[in-house]
Order: C-alpha cells, then sequence, then structure tokens
C-alpha cells in the first residue's frame, strides 16, 4: 500500500494535474511568457512610464499580480529607471547604455545595471512618481518581491510536474534576455532607423511580435510619449494591437500618439507657413533622417569628382568615409581633429559646405526656442529660399517636399 501511495505521489510531481505532450507544455510556455511582455510594454512601459495611454483597473491590477508572480519587479522601480534612461539617454547617468557601457556588457549584465540603478534613491524620488501606492503595492508587490516568483514556481509544478520547473525557468529569465538584454542592448546597437534622433536608438525588425512591439525602438524614441510604436506601412506593433483591443472594449484609454505626416499637393501658401512650420518640428527626426539622404546622394556624385581630382595629385583629401561620419555627427560634440578634417573636406567642396550649414540652420529651427513663431517662420523661408538657390538638385527636391508639409 505505502508503494502505491508512493508511486501515485511520484506520478504527480512527473506529470502534474495536466499531462500535456511536449508541444502543449512548449505552448502554455510561450503564452505565458507573451503575457508577461505584454504586461512589460503595455502597462509598465506605455502606461506607466510615458503615460500614454489609461488602463481600466482591472487590467492594472492583473499586470501588477501576474508581473509580481513572474518577476519580482516593482513598478516604481521599473518606471523610474526607464524615465532616467530617456533623460539621460546614451551619457554616463544612462543606467544602461551600450553606447556607453558596450552591448556585450549589457547583454550579459542588464539585470545588474538596473539592479543597481533600483537602489539609487535619488533616481525613484525623481523618476519613480506617479506610479501605484496603495495598499498591495506597499504590502504585497513591492514588499515581498522574490516569494511571488516563489508562488509561481509551486503552481508551475503543481500544475505541470518536474518539467514545471524548466517552464517556471523560461519565465524568469524571459525579461532579463529580452528587455534588460536584447532591447536595453540591441536596441541602442543594431537594425534600422526611420528617425534621426539624437540617441543610438534602432528598430531591431519591423514585425514586433516575440518583444510585444519594443523591437520598434527607435520609434519609441522619437516619440516617446505615444502609445503605437509601428510608424511605417510594413510595421507590425502586437502590443498596439492589444491596446486597440482593450480600448473597443473600454478596458484601455489611448491618450496620445504618434502624430502622422501629411502632405499636401502642391507647396504650401504664405497663410500655410505657421502649419509647414508646425510640421516640420513635429516630425524633426524624420526630417533629419531624410536630410541625411540628401546629403548621401549628393556626397556620392561629389566624392567621385574628388576622389578624381585627388588621384591627379590636384588636391588632398581626408578620410572621406570618416569625414562623412564627422558630417553626421551633432556640430556642437566635434572634436578639434574632426572640425578640422571637415575644413579640409570643405575647402574642396562648396556644395557639401553648403549641405553642412543648411542642416545647421534647419536644426535651429526647433532649437531657438526664445524665438517668436513670426521669426521662425522667416527662419523657414530664407532656408528654403537658400535652398532653391543652392543648385543641389536633391537639396532643391527636398526643400520642395518639406513646403508640402501639413
Amino acid at each position: 500500500m505505502f508503494e502505491s501511495v508512493f508511486q501515485s505521489v511520484l506520478s504527480f510531481a512527473q506529470t502534474g494535474t495536466f499531462d500535456l505532450p511536449w508541444w502543449g507544455l512548449v505552448l502554455v510556455t510561450l503564452g505565458c511568457t507573451h503575457i508577461t511582455i505584454a504586461a512589460v510594454t503595455i502597462f509598465l512601459h506605455r502606461a506607466q512610464a510615458h503615460r500614454a495611454l489609461d488602463l481600466h483597473p482591472i487590467v492594472s491590477h492583473f499586470f501588477r499580480a501576474w508581473l509580481w508572480l513572474t518577476t519580482g519587479m516593482v513598478t516604481k522601480e521599473w518606471v523610474a529607471i526607464h524615465r532616467k534612461h530617456h533623460a539621460k539617454c546614451e551619457t554616463v547617468d544612462d543606467p544602461h547604455s551600450p553606447v556607453v557601457h558596450g552591448h556585450w556588457n549589457v547583454l550579459r549584465f542588464g539585470v545588474d545595471m538596473y539592479r543597481k540603478e533600483a537602489k539609487n534613491a535619488e533616481t525613484m524620488q525623481r523618476y519613480g512618481y506617479g506610479t501605484p501606492d496603495d495598499w498591495m503595492e506597499r504590502n504585497v508587490y513591492a514588499r515581498y518581491t522574490w516569494q511571488g516568483m516563489a508562488v509561481s514556481l509551486f503552481i508551475y509544478v503543481a500544475l505541470f510536474g518536474v518539467l514545471g520547473l524548466s517552464m517556471w525557468c523560461i519565465q524568469l529569465i524571459w525579461i532579463p534576455v529580452t528587455a534588460a538584454g536584447i532591447i536595453n542592448g540591441t536596441g541602442h546597437h543594431a537594425g534600422y532607423r526611420n528617425y534621426q534622433t539624437e540617441d543610438a536608438s534602432t528598430n531591431i525588425v519591423p514585425i514586433g511580435i516575440i518583444i510585444g512591439g519594443e523591437e520598434l525602438h527607435n520609434n519609441h524614441h522619437a516619440f516617446g510619449a505615444a502609445a503605437n510604436f509601428a510608424h511605417r506601412w510594413y510595421e507590425f506593433d502586437i502590443g498596439w494591437m492589444y491596446i486597440r483591443a482593450m480600448q473597443a472594449v473600454g478596458l484601455a484609454k489611448v491618450r496620445k500618439m504618434a502624430p502622422k505626416l501629411k502632405l499636401r499637393e502642391t507647396a504650401a501658401s504664405e497663410a500655410e507657413s505657421h502649419q509647414t512650420l508646425d510640421a516640420i518640428i513635429a516630425h524633426r527626426y524624420r526630417v533629419m533622417q531624410e536630410y541625411a539622404g540628401v546629403v548621401k546622394r549628393t556626397a556620392k556624385a561629389e566624392f567621385e569628382s574628388l576622389k578624381a581630382r585627388a588621384e591627379r595629385g590636384e588636391i588632398h583629401l581626408p578620410d572621406l568615409r570618416q569625414a562623412l561620419k564627422d558630417f553626421r555627427a551633432d556640430a556642437s560634440t566635434l572634436a578639434d581633429a574632426q572640425r578640422a578634417r571637415l575644413a579640409t573636406l570643405f575647402a574642396h567642396s562648396e556644395s557639401l559646405k553648403k549641405l553642412y550649414q543648411m542642416k545647421q540652420d534647419l536644426a535651429a529651427l526647433w532649437g531657438r526656442s526664445t524665438e517668436s513663431k513670426e521669426q521662425l517662420i522667416a527662419r523657414w523661408k530664407e532656408w528654403r529660399a537658400n535652398a532653391e538657390r543652392s543648385n543641389i538638385a536633391p537639396l532643391q527636391a527636398f526643400s520642395t517636399r518639406l513646403a508640402r508639409f501639413a
């Protein structure tokens, strides 16, 4: 009899309440980790850190409980660290910048960087405002962090037996690998960019499913307060799809979205100049990204001419590839050697010199916060007139396109 009871207990420990095939266990694991990702991107990131949407209390409490069980993360800590990341992006004060700490180090030690910053009382006080502070948060979620994960371990083993331990481990490492590692690391290291933001953020892939839409990281940094991350027709943000579904049944309310670029059929009239200026400023990161294309098209032909002159011994050129990087960099951050390299390049190319100056003048449209709207409109008109007189075809075409912004 004792042997029969022992065998029954052993069989239950091996299989748990649900005796699923291997593929069933895989599906359950993926489903649970996906809920965790949704909780991070919808609740912690978009709703709490950026206030881009409001969630129904039932949804918020579900996400908080789920994150307590599966990650042990405290809402205030996550929000404060993320807000500081945006405020101090790519500087020594950024909690997890691969530009500062190295891509590989963020991938490996992203969790350690998070834990270290979570102990910074100044960060919590300055950036952790507006997060939940009810009885459950103070007495359960923030107080007993590892106990929630222990409860989920018991649940996994009770439901799926010994294999539940593996499922629990995968759940436990899912956020450290995807969020602390891939998003904070690769999302500032490799990928493509729709917007020329001041930071190094990238879109890892255009289809945001595995990490809930967080793959579109450059889009997010361009419009940090927006609830939607997909900005191009070929991009997909599954987190936004969930938000729209919840909105349809009254469980969510979107507060902020990324502005959509609208183009007039023809250039703006005199009366519409203020609308065009507003649109240029609102889409400034996209404007500078498109301007980089103007530079690239102009530089390609110009470099061919310069190389031919250098081969004939007529001029001495700097490293053209490095000079182009200096061209794209923020002028205020250039070192003396970089400025000297650009000066040498500009001495032999009026077109590139003109493009460089026009880039600085264009950025000044949204950098001069003390000037009136009328003064900025006058600067915009002057910029466009200079572009039209430049005899640089790509710049002239770009100027005409900007004049159609609405």
